[in-house]
């Protein structure tokens, strides 16, 4: 038998052992995570881009999926909207993306709200991130939550994107005149009607806001893959932060 030398070993060694001081790269890709609100732990899934590194800091995208995709197995909100769109173009979203799954007999509001939150908190603390680039969307239901988590915190997110939703015009109006803002809708959308969104933006355009809107004519509910699939939206997206807004 033939022997292995030292210097054979001590080479094998150093590619299966990482140097001291030295870490394990960080796992990519669509990864199972886990979050605790008021003491319950609750799955989410993170997107991690492949190319990502500690070395530079990175936004962060929430996505607040929609009533169809409630439940308990942490995984089908990663199936819809955004999840699907970084399936079919992952260089379009250089960004972590986290994406909670609400209870099948709640909204995001309250407890929910506090839930998805944490998971954007729990992501900020464990990666390197930009919060002056903290990104806010949903579709459907989960529109309705971005409006509403957004005007909750209007100084959290550098920008926010609510896809076939609606909120209250007023509290908007008030709280969000000045935040980056693209909405999306299906003209002939029968479950949400285009009239929610159509409040929502004159509500904003009267008080000042400079909001984008996009309607797809004859579009009904699913309006997601289309917003997801516009390039010029990742491209406005990852443009805005709280620091050109401060200044």
């Amino acid at each position: 038998m033939q022997r292995i030398s030292m210097i054979q070993c001590g080479l094998f060694l150093l590619l299966i052992c990482p140097l001291p001081g030295r870490t394990a790269e960080e796992p990519t890709g669509f990864l199972n995570k886990t979050v605790a609100t008021n003491g319950e732990a609750r799955a989410y899934v993170l997107y991690v881009p492949k190319d990502y590194t500690s070395s530079k800091k990175w936004p962060v995208i929430l996505f607040l999926h929609g009533s169809g995709e409630r439940g308990d197995d942490g995984l089908k909100q990663s199936e819809v909207g955004i999840g699907a769109a970084i399936r079919m173009g992952s260089e379009r979203f250089p960004a972590l993306v986290v994406m909670p799954q609400c209870k099948p007999d709640k909204h995001w509001a309250d407890d929910m709200a506090d839930y998805a939150l944490n998971a954007l908190d729990q992501t900020i603390k464990h990666y390197s991130v930009d919060t002056n680039r903290l990104y806010l969307t949903g579709l459907s239901m989960g529109g309705y939550g971005s409006w509403t988590i957004a005007t909750q915190h209007p100084d959290m997110f550098a920008a926010v994107v609510p896809i076939c939703g609606g909120g209250d015009p007023e509290q908007a109006a008030q709280k969000l005149k000045d935040e980056p803002i693209w909405v999306f809708h299906g003209g002939a959308d029968p479950t949400v009607p285009v009239e929610q969104a159509h409040r929502m933006v004159e509500a904003l355009k009267a008080a000042g806001s400079s909001i984008k809107y996009t309607e797809y004519p004859g579009v009904g509910h699913n309006s997601w893959d289309k917003a997801y699939g516009e390039k010029d939206l990742t491209d406005w997206l990852f443009a805005q932060t709280r620091e050109k807004q401060k200044g």
